[in-house]
């Protein structure tokens, strides 16, 4: 779902900005009170996000298929907010302790070549839910 936020309006340099998020409804979502993506102006930032179903965790120990549905979620959230993938600035891919890191880079490659965002990629403690192996994390600007 897209939604103007509450009041909507920021400024910068006196021009005002007009804010917009994605929900996707999730539960955890709700509850840490968050979006999966929010627009300002052309600037647009996607949550981390992991391959997660109603039970939990999609596609239990493959690192590549995680990663290849984060991709497409934080994507799809992006394109909510007229983002496409050569909008897409930066990237961050958190993995968990038991993620193929190769497969995780292979997916992202896959993605975003040959336009290249940058990218950092992280080592993390672990995800909640558990069984993740994976979360997505970018930002896009678009045209002004």
């Amino acid at each position: 779902m897209t939604r103007p936020s509450n009041p909507g309006h920021n400024t910068l340099d006196g021009h005002e900005l007009t804010t917009r998020r994605v929900t996707d409804g999730g539960q955890f979502e709700i509850s840490a009170g968050y979006s999966r993506a929010v627009r300002q102006g052309n600037h647009i930032a996607v949550s981390g996000t992991a391959a997660l179903g109603p039970d939990g965790a999609l596609y239990p120990e493959d690192s590549y298929r995680q990663a290849c549905e984060a991709i497409r979620r934080a994507l799809e959230a992006a394109a909510k907010l007229g983002a496409s993938t050569r909008d897409v600035l930066r990237t961050r891919l958190l993995l968990a302790p038991e993620c193929d890191w190769q497969e995780a880079v292979r997916a992202h490659g896959e993605a975003f070549s040959p336009n290249g965002p940058a990218n950092t990629t992280y080592y993390v403690a672990g995800f909640i839910p558990e069984g993740v192996l994976v979360e997505v994390e970018l930002d896009a600007i678009i045209p002004a």
